[in-house]
Formats: structure tokens, sequence, C-alpha cells
């Protein structure tokens, strides 16, 4: 994968649709259950309504992708999506080769309106298996089974261009040797994507209460370590090697929208809860809209837009996030681009002390990347390259400090 201007890449526009059939227990998204349904027209005439605000800001882009997330977007009607679709189109041009991707939950009644969500403009799904295993799909909380997801991704295999699913790995109790098998069964499927995360108890879900009262015994770091020893090592050996942490494709079969946000690229947020980093008039922006879905269709409905953030970054904020996206990308980041948003260079004391304990290292044409030794530390690696942007510089594993 070689890496790209992001400037050139184009506008990525994420749509938030935030319902789903119910709440996973591991979930900390903004995702709502709405037993009677949501009032679908009213909520995709207040997204073309949020489109047309931002485009009045930003003016024209060139839009490179597009991704319907949630939440939930499958439950959305295939018309619905067109219809967000249009919006976009009519105040932006739409790339010819432009990456619309739609999440889906691989149970039957979703797969039906694949080929309806294609002729919709849709040529990218993102299916929501997270095991191929049925007893840990119920323990997630997941609807469908083993049988069912897989069904959904032959579907997905005939209907889409492109698709990819999730994974979710460190599950309570499972040993090396069952995520390998998982794995390899996975990989059979043909998928050209997979994102395979590792299992994180989040605060204020169901996961963390049972967790804190000790019915929940996730792997320790050892263990979890171990695990994404062998997700690196059956991926790599099938040609799908991660290009981010938590990411696995074939050459050039990467999520050219998340790639957006990993380059530190420009894109749109609209819905509920969106996020957005968005240039104008020479500054950075962050927006971020309201989160309940109900206040903010009432926002929308009122001023035209949702926002309750829309903030100019400070250089130093701007360099924090560069970091923190880029370098977790297998390619790494240019750090003469991180020295024009931060007004300075990266510290060469701290390179050189990472590459000494093999955690980053140089590529042959001048970018920083953090090595596989270094991915499951990247937390303190990025604290450590970033401390005089603002974060507080974390310890790294046999580092002391000195007195």
């Amino acid at each position: 994968m070689s890496a790209v201007d992001p400037v050139s890449a184009g506008l990525a526009v994420y749509i938030h649709w935030p319902f789903c059939l119910s709440k996973c227990p591991y979930c900390d998204f903004n995702s709502h259950v709405r037993p009677t349904g949501a009032d679908e027209g009213r909520f995709v005439r207040a997204y073309a309504a949020e489109i047309a605000a931002t485009a009045a800001w930003i003016g024209s882009r060139t839009v490179c992708s597009v991704f319907f997330g949630g939440g939930t977007p499958s439950l959305m009607r295939p018309a619905s999506v067109g219809a967000v679709l249009d919006a976009i189109a009519q105040h932006w041009t739409v790339a010819d080769d432009a990456e619309i991707t739609l999440e889906a939950n691989p149970t039957s009644v979703e797969a039906e309106n694949f080929c309806g969500f294609r002729a919709a403009g849709v040529n990218r799904v993102s299916l929501g298996v997270q095991a191929l295993d049925d007893a840990a799909l119920r323990a997630l909380g997941r609807l469908h089974s083993t049988e069912e997801a897989l069904a959904a991704v032959a579907v997905a295999r005939k209907v889409f261009e492109r698709y990819s699913f999730d994974l979710i790995y460190a599950r309570p109790g499972q040993t090396p040797a069952a995520w390998g098998a998982e794995l390899v069964r996975a990989l059979e499927e043909g998928a050209e994507h997979l994102s395979l995360y590792q299992l994180t108890v989040e605060p204020e879900t169901p996961y963390e209460a049972l967790h804190r009262a000790g019915r929940l015994v996730v792997p320790d770091e050892a263990a979890a370590r171990r695990l994404f020893d062998v997700t690196q090592e059956h991926c790599a050996r099938a040609g799908m090697p991660a290009y981010e942490v938590s990411n696995h494709a074939r050459p050039g079969a990467e999520c050219r929208h998340n790639l957006v946000y990993w380059r530190y690229g420009e894109y749109a947020g609209v819905g509920p809860g969106a996020h957005g980093r968005l240039d104008v008039a020479g500054s950075r922006y962050a927006t971020a809209t309201e989160q309940h879905p109900d206040a903010w269709l009432a926002d929308v409905e009122a001023n035209g837009h949702g926002l309750v953030m829309q903030e100019a970054l400070l250089p130093s904020e701007r360099a924090d996030e560069f970091l923190l996206m880029g370098l977790r990308l297998t390619e790494g980041i240019d750090p003469q681009r991180f020295a024009a948003i931060a007004g300075r260079p990266l510290d060469a004391g701290r390179v050189a002390e990472l590459a000494g304990h093999g955690f980053v290292a140089k590529t042959r044409d001048g970018r920083l990347r953090v090595t596989p030794a270094g991915f499951p530390i990247l937390d303190a690696v990025v604290a450590d390259l970033a401390a005089d942007c603002g974060f507080e510089r974390v310890m790294l594993p046999g580092e002391q400090w000195s007195s």
C-alpha cells in the first residue's frame, strides 16, 4: 500500500444511522433500540438538510467515499440509502470510482435487501459477523447464527464488487488454537478485507458491569498478545497482512474511506453523533453533532443542522491527531507533514530511543512507521512521540524514568 496525498484523495462523507434491533452488551457506540421503528422519511430529509448545510459552509468538493455506519444502516430501506446518496451528489461531485460502503448485520432478512442497496449505489458492504462460533455469538448478544452469517457473506460475494466482515477476538475463554481455527474459516470465505478487533470492556456497558462483578473474565495482557500474534501470522500467510492495527486486506483492497481518516484527510460527519474534520479558509475544524437521534432531528428541522461543536483546531491539536491516526497504519507517517502541521519537527531523540527499542523504524522513502513489536503498545509509542504536543508521556515497557 502506497501513501497518497490526503488532500488529493477528496472528501469522505460519513452517514450515521443510529438505530439497531438490539444493543450488544459490549457496544458503546451511539446506537439506540427503537421497538416501534424510526420515522425513516423524516430522518432522510434531515440528512439531506445537514448535507446541504455542510456544503454551503465548505463549498465545492469531490467525494471519494461515502460510509453508512451505525447503528445498523442495513435496517434502512434501499430507497432511503439512494435518497441520501442523491443528496450528496446534488451538492458535491462524486468521483466515478467513489467507494460507497454500508455496514450490515448478517441476518437473512437484511441480506434480502442487498440487491436493493446495490441498485441504490452501494458498491461495498461491511458485515458485522463478529464470531464464527454460535456460543460466542450468543454471548456477544448477536441475533444471527454462524450459518446465517456465512450465508449472508455468500450473498454479499455475489452482489457487491467488494465486501468485508468483522470478527472480535480475545473473547472470554478463547484459546489461540480456537481463534486460529476460526480465522482459517474466515479466510476461506474469500473476503478481500477483514476487520479483526480485540474485545475491550468499555465503560458504562453491560460487559463492564459483568466484568466488575467477576462474571466476565477476558484474556489477560499476555494471552491477548498471543491471540494478536496468531491474527498476524494467519492473515499474513493468507496474503492479507495488516495495513492498520485491526484491519487486514489483500493489496489494493484496503478500505478507502477509513484511509481518509487514518491519513488525516478531510471528512464530513452527517447524522446523530457524527464527527468531522473539515478544512475551511485555511483552518481545520473539528465538528460534532447532537448525539440523541430525536434531539438531532429537532435541531436539524429547526436550524438546518445538528452541530453542537464547530471548533478550529490549534496546530498542536492537529499534530496530536495526525500522529494518533497515521501511526495506526503500517505505512506510517511523513515526518515532513508532521512538521508542517505542528510547526516543529518530531523530537529526533525520542525517535531514536523508540527505534532503539525496536518499536519504530524509518522506511526507505523517509516515512516513520510503527513496527510489529510496537503495535501492541501503540498508545505508549504515540504518547512518547507526541509529548510536546500536549500528551502526557507514557512509560514504555522496560523503560525507567531518569531522576
